[in-house]
């Protein structure tokens, strides 16, 4: 887990077994914090003094589940609820006997997680199926989150307020939360699963809360309290008009292979379009966008795939396809898929324990991955495609689910089907059988000039070269686990046939049989440098259709949580033999570490390494080498912030000792907060496999997650060696602005 996965990983982390003192165990009455109404907005100073917060009731976070479970919280933390018609009003008080060690940084919304923060959490349907995590730091910059049994969704974004400040004996935070940004039933009478968390980070990462977690229990949503006291108040009906406006110029080296031939300039550009969204009420919403500008404004990080035969998976960034997320968690579904819309439309909903979701986009520039059992295939092309994707679960209580989805993807001349159930069951409390099986009905593009490979589908007398085959697949994904304070374990069976194929997705690995067991068990210490020690080993074994065994392994790992806010992870391939290419390579034994650390606020790092053997696979031999990887954030300043990233790989033969690679990625990002609002930006980017060179300057201001305005400019380069050095092959420069039209 590397440092900023850590960090993110807000409560859920919390559920793994951390403590070695016994257990306090969580009482089976829930707790009830009633919010008070008022006849008026609460005022946001970020101090308290609005003469309404003294209306309400107080509650104290009385636990602190780690790395205690259950002792008494090590500070004291009072909070405070009052409503009115509009809005639900949070105000926390966060004492510390030591104001001067409170870690706070000036930074863009949802980057706060290495700071003190607060977290507010609601369940709004008490289904225990998802839920608001709402996140504040001591200077009022927000975070937001999704969770679900899936985990936590970075990705949600959600309209709100807050404010905070650092005062003589700790730190304040308030939010005021629209209730047209909640969904939640229409009913007289509200009553929300609710909860309240703070992160105290010093020599260990402490968190307490106003609820006792059990660690038996894995799904953090079914231990939430109560909130009650809300009534008459009505979800949804709101209308959201989203208009962005685009200018860009372009300049294009005419030959990018001669440093010296002319840059060829494009004329100033301009695009407009606009997203549309209305919400009658909270349990139904419906999206349209026209003309969508899709461009990142944060790049994606290069990844090292000089021996890789697979797609490469990136985040998705984009704010249409972030919605409801949770209810879209498979790989047969790819939002990146969808590349380049025209137009794009999506209805969500809920009725009853009944979710939905419909997504459909026309998009101008298809791209299409075709799998393999050895390698997978990207072929971008310019033709049209109409993508659509359906989506229903049915939720049954005790976090319990069936779903059912369709996917399709139609082109001039061919498509692609999928369709699949799903499901969740919960039993033993901590117990989980849950998986997805899909089939799928594929008609290929008849141009084999858009992909010339003489890769086969298995046995099945099917190729991979777009050639205008009509074929059927399945597929089956089976899990069984144990999430508990000691014992845990997964227990996985995959099941793909040769001609499964998504396109709305980037499951690229196909005509295998696979089996996969971890057992894991966790040892816990007090009064020690070393607060957990998790022991766990993981084996795995692979067939393709025709029965042959493809891949076989067995590691051993060991998981340590120690002070200093410090995580160190190693594990060794005791076995590990896979047949590739026809060719049976054994032994493929390699160690591999990580190490992060977040002891200081102005400088945490991480550190990782593979080192053994690798097979290099365009070659189809045995090598020996390294991918290495050390990450560095510092903070200078409450308001500076620079990233600094190196990854390196080399693999040479073993047999003759002749080096097959050996280079690096590097990047550095620069940040300066000038207020919460507003920041400048650099990214450099060097890799060394392809000699490029990347600078992306840019200015940002965001008055919320959707009203934005951005200028900067995106500059490539290439090292020409010595005569002419780095070169200019493409620049752009950009200003782009929306603007939330909100009723």
């Amino acid at each position: 887990m590397n440092a900023t996965v850590a960090a993110c990983c807000l409560l859920t982390v919390g559920l793994l077994p951390l403590s070695a003192q016994s257990p306090v165990p969580a009482p089976h009455t829930k707790p009830i914090f009633t919010t008070t109404r008022v006849d008026r907005p609460v005022r946001l100073t970020g101090q308290m003094d609005d003469p309404l917060w003294a209306t309400s009731e107080t509650i104290d976070l009385a636990y602190e589940f780690q790395p205690g479970e259950n002792t008494q919280a090590p500070v004291r933390t009072e909070v405070k609820s009052v409503y009115d018609a509009d809005n639900l009003y949070i105000a926390v008080r966060c004492y510390d006997p030591r104001p001067d060690e409170i870690r706070a940084n000036y930074s863009d919304r949802d980057r706060v997680y290495s700071d003190d923060f607060i977290v507010v959490i609601f369940d709004t349907y008490g289904d225990y199926q998802r839920g608001y995590e709402l996140v504040v730091n001591p200077y009022g910059i927000q975070g937001d989150l999704m969770m679900s049994s899936g985990g936590e969704d970075m990705s949600f974004d959600m309209i709100w307020e807050s404010a905070g400040s650092i005062t003589s004996d700790g730190w304040i935070a308030e939010m005021a939360i629209p209730f047209k940004s909640l969904r939640f039933p229409d009913k007289d009478v509200q009553e929300w699963g609710f909860n309240v968390s703070r992160t105290y980070p010093r020599t260990s990462r402490t968190q307490m809360s106003w609820t006792p977690v059990d660690r038996n229990v894995p799904n953090f949503l079914t231990q939430l309290g109560t909130l009650q006291g809300l009534r008459d108040i009505r979800p949804g009906g709101s209308f959201e008009l989203l208009p962005y406006v685009l200018g860009q110029q372009q300049g294009v080296r005419s030959d990018p292979s001669d440093p010296r031939s002319p840059i060829t300039n494009s004329d100033l550009l301009g695009r407009v379009g606009t997203g549309v969204r209305y919400a009658p009420s909270s349990d139904f919403a419906a999206d349209l966008v026209i003309n969508p500008d899709f461009s990142q404004v944060e790049s994606d990080a290069d990844q090292i795939a000089v021996n890789t035969t697979f797609a490469l998976y990136y985040q998705e960034r984009r704010p249409f396809f972030l919605e409801s997320t949770e209810l879209l968690q498979t790989p047969m579904y790819y939002s990146r898929s969808i590349n380049n819309p025209l137009v794009a439309g999506r209805v969500v909903g809920k009725s009853g324990g009944l979710s939905y979701m419909v997504v459909s986009a026309l998009d101008r520039n298809s791209v299409i991955v075709v799998p393999g059992e050895e390698s997978s295939s990207t072929v971008a092309t310019s033709m049209r495609s109409a993508a659509n994707v359906g989506r229903v679960r049915y939720d049954l209580g005790n976090e319990a689910y069936v779903g059912a989805m369709a996917l399709s993807r139609n082109l001039t001349g061919s498509h692609n089907y999928v369709v699949g159930l799903d499901w969740n069951y919960r039993f033993w409390e901590n117990w989980y059988f849950n998986g997805e099986g899909f089939l799928s009905q594929t008609k290929e593009l008849a141009d084999t000039t858009l992909l010339t490979t003489t890769r086969m589908f298995g046995s099945t007398g099917r190729s991979a070269r777009l050639d205008g085959e009509q074929y059927s697949g399945a597929g089956l994904h089976l899990v069984l686990s144990r999430s508990a304070r000691n014992f845990s374990f997964d227990a996985v069976y995959n099941d793909f046939s040769p001609t499964y194929q998504t396109y709305n997705g980037i499951f690229s690995s196909t005509n295998y049989r696979q089996f996969f067991l971890e057992p894991r068990y966790t040892f816990y210490f007090t009064e020690s440098f070393v607060e957990r020690l998790s022991l766990m080993m993981s084996g795995s074994v692979q067939h393709n259709y025709a029965g042959q065994r493809k891949e076989q392994a067995v590691q051993p790992a060991v998981n340590l949580r120690m002070k200093g806010q410090t995580f160190l992870f190693a594990s060794y391939l005791l076995v590990n033999d896979e047949l590739f290419q026809g060719v049976q390579f054994r032994n493929i034994r390699r160690g591999m570490i990580e190490l992060n650390s977040q002891a200081f606020d102005a400088l945490s790092f991480g550190l990782y390494g593979q080192i053994g053997r690798f097979i290099f696979r365009p070659a189809v031999e045995m090598g020996d080498g390294h991918n290495l990887g050390a990450s560095m954030t510092i903070r200078p300043t409450s308001q500076i912030k620079v990233d600094v990233s190196y990854n390196r790989a080399r693999l040479s033969s073993v047999a003759t000792g002749a080096l097959y690679y050996d280079g690096y990625v590097g990047r550095v990002v620069g940040i300066y907060q000038f207020t919460p609002e507003m920041f400048i930006r650099s990214i450099f980017q060097y890799n060394s496999f392809d000699r490029s060179f990347n600078v992306y300057p840019l200015f940002s201001y965001k008055l919320n997650a959707l009203t934005t305005f951005y200028a900067g400019m995106t500059n490539n380069y290439l090292d020409f060696g010595l005569a002419d050095g780095f070169t200019t092959t493409e620049r752009q420069f950009f200003v782009k602005m929306q603007y939330l039209f909100r009723s």
